[in-house]
Formats: C-alpha cells, sequence, structure tokens
C-alpha cells in the first residue's frame, strides 16, 4: 500500500499557492478552514471518517477539500494541488531573481492580532521556509479600527509573544528571527498612533496614510513631510494609497509634492517603501523614479496579510529593476543587525 501523505499539510499548501496567485479570499479559507477542522479531531477520526465517507458532515469540509484529504491518505498528491504547482512558477528575468535573491527579509506584514489571516508563528515560519532571514512584524496601530489596530496594551501584549517564538527559534537552532514593528497611521497632523515610548521600543517602524486620502496636495505634503522627520520613523509605506484593482475596487492616488516628500526623506534617512501587493503596486514608475533621483532609500515589501502573500517580493523586485533602483539602496538587502542600527540612528 502507498504511504499516506499529510492531508493536513496539503490543505495548507493548497490554501498557500493560492494566497500566492491572489485568488479569491473564500478559496483560501475553504481549505484553511478545513484544515483548522480537521486538526481537532481526535487521533484515529479523520482516517476513519475518509474510510465511512462522512468528513462532509463536518461544518467547514466540503466536497473539494473531502477528496483532497481521501487523495492525501491513499498516498497521492490530490489533483486540486497538483495542477497549482504546476503553474506556481514565477517567469523572473535575471535581473529580478538577482534582486529578489538579494533580499534579505520582509519588512511588512500583518498577522491575525490585526487584519491579517494567520498567527503570528504561522507567517513567521513561512517567511523561514522562503529564505528569509527575519520578517518584520508590523500590525496596525489603534485608530485603524477597521483593521483592528493594537492598542498599545496589545501592542505590549504582543512584544511578548515575539520575545518567546524568537526564543524557540533560537532553540531550534535557527538563524531567523521576528523583528518588532508596527504600521503606523501618519495622523491628520503628521503625527503617529502610537506612544513614543513604545515607538522607541520597536526594531522598525512603518508609516502609512490610511485616511484623509483625498486632502489637498500642500495638506497631504505637510502630513507626510512631518511624519518623516520623526525620528520613530523608518519606512513611509505605499505613499500614493492607490488601488488599481482587487475586491475593494480602484482609487486614486494621493496628491503630494513628490520632490518635498522625497527631499524629507533623504535629509532624515528614511526609506520608500515599494509595495509589492498587486492591488496597490505603490508608487506608481514615475514617482518610483523621482525618489530615485533624489537619493531616498527603498524597502521592498509584501505587506502581506497571509502566508501565500509572503511570496510577493518580486512583484516590488521587477518594478524596482524596471526603474533601476540598485540593491545597495534597498534597507532589506542588509542583514538583520545592519537593518536595525540603520533604524535605531533615526533615534
Amino acid at each position: 500500500m502507498p504511504t499516506a501523505r499529510d492531508p493536513l499539510a496539503d490543505l495548507r499548501r493548497i490554501a498557500y499557492l493560492l494566497e500566492r496567485a491572489h485568488e479569491k479570499t473564500y478559496r483560501v479559507r475553504a481549505f484553511r478552514g478545513a484544515a483548522a477542522v480537521l486538526g481537532k479531531l481526535p487521533e484515529g477520526e479523520l482516517a476513519a471518517r475518509a474510510k465511512a465517507g462522512t468528513l462532509t458532515d463536518l461544518a467547514g469540509v466540503g466536497d473539494v477539500t473531502a477528496r483532497c484529504v481521501v487523495e492525501s491518505l491513499n498516498g497521492e498528491e490530490p489533483v486540486y494541488l497538483r495542477r497549482l504547482e504546476a503553474t506556481a512558477g514565477q517567469d523572473l528575468d535575471e535581473e529580478t531573481r538577482g534582486l529578489l535573491e538579494a533580499l534579505r527579509g520582509d519588512c511588512h506584514a500583518h498577522s491575525d492580532w490585526s487584519d491579517g489571516g494567520s498567527p503570528i508563528d504561522e507567517m513567521a515560519l513561512t517567511a523561514a521556509g522562503l529564505g528569509h532571514e527575519y520578517l518584520v512584524l508590523t500590525d496596525h496601530s489603534p485608530r485603524l479600527t477597521v483593521a483592528r489596530g493594537l492598542s498599545a496594551e496589545r501592542l505590549e501584549e504582543q512584544l511578548g509573544v515575539v520575545a518567546d517564538l524568537n526564543a524557540g527559534f533560537a532553540e531550534l537552532g535557527m538563524s531567523f528571527r521576528i523583528l518588532t514593528g508596527i504600521e503606523v497611521d501618519i495622523l491628520a497632523d503628521g503625527s503617529l498612533d502610537q506612544t513614543d515610548e513604545l515607538l522607541a521600543r520597536l526594531d522598525v517602524v512603518v508609516g502609512s496614510v490610511h485616511s484623509n486620502l483625498k486632502d489637498e496636495p500642500e495638506v497631504m505634503t505637510r502630513r507626510m513631510v512631518t511624519a518623516l522627520a520623526n525620528p520613530h520613523l523608518d519606512i513611509l509605506g505605499h505613499c500614493t494609497g492607490r488601488l488599481i484593482t482587487g475586491g475593494r475596487g480602484t482609487r486614486p492616488e494621493s496628491r503630494f509634492d513628490p520632490a518635498a516628500v522625497f527631499a524629507a526623506a533623504v535629509e532624515h534617512d528614511k526609506a520608500i517603501e515599494i509595495n509589492s501587493r498587486p492591488e496597490r503596486l505603490d508608487p506608481p514608475k514615475r514617482l518610483l523614479r523621482v525618489a530615485l533621483e533624489t537619493g531616498c532609500r527603498f524597502s521592498i515589501d509584501t505587506d502581506a496579510h497571509a502566508p501565500g502573500q509572503l511570496d510577493w517580493l518580486s512583484n516590488g523586485c521587477a518594478r524596482a529593476v524596471a526603474c533601476g533602483v540598485p540593491a545597495e539602496r534597498i534597507v532589506n538587502t542588509l542583514p538583520a543587525a545592519d537593518l536595525l542600527a540603520w533604524a535605531a540612528s533615526h533615534g
């Protein structure tokens, strides 16, 4: 008899590949949810239900996920998984692949502590599996209530969780580590939506505008320049706030004076994010070129909200290569110690 595969691992792998391909969220949830339900069954019940054909009696397990489980238990790679694997390769040119391989980590990612879909440890282990040396955990700040932004108390609690996870990774001999961080809202007056004391304790701070995106250009410019001067901010996230596709619809770019904003980034040695989310791809290439000519540093990030999205860095790398951004101007090509030294220099 063929050796059974791990059906839960196969379901999670399917969810990962669907996320990476930017498929509909409900499809991802179907597989990840089924894995969660089946993972709670007593020993032996999964195999017994598969044999009896009663897997679909469980809430959260449908015909497709049940079929995948049966195929896995029979020692077969599920057909659904096999088809996804066959089309999962990324056709990258040599320069893009070279830049992707030069990246040491990702400076912008979310967990289920705010509006992400997966626990911190799952995000971290996925990043490690991709070959990252570090992942900066940047859940949202309190005023973004729609994204379950972290209060000071919850952020404090999260810091303890990250410390425990990093201790566990070290015990396993892993060189990977989670860096503490936040995607902090840039408020209307340019201040940052978290206490100075907590921001000072974080490894890397990404600051983004999420409100009043239709402000007049002079207002938005003053807001962003003020934020960039704040010693706690390290990276300016998705600077135009645009949406070009996706389930939330489209949204035009915020208007600001790019020369003034990018000059402030250079003056304070802050980085401009090259956001790799397919619905953002922010900044637009014309502004990316302006930032490059101004002398800015950059950070190529996924802004991942789920494990499969951590594999989106190639989107940002392709845009960086197209605009001639050299690897030495990208902060997440730095080893963790050098990245931390750069971020600490802002204080």
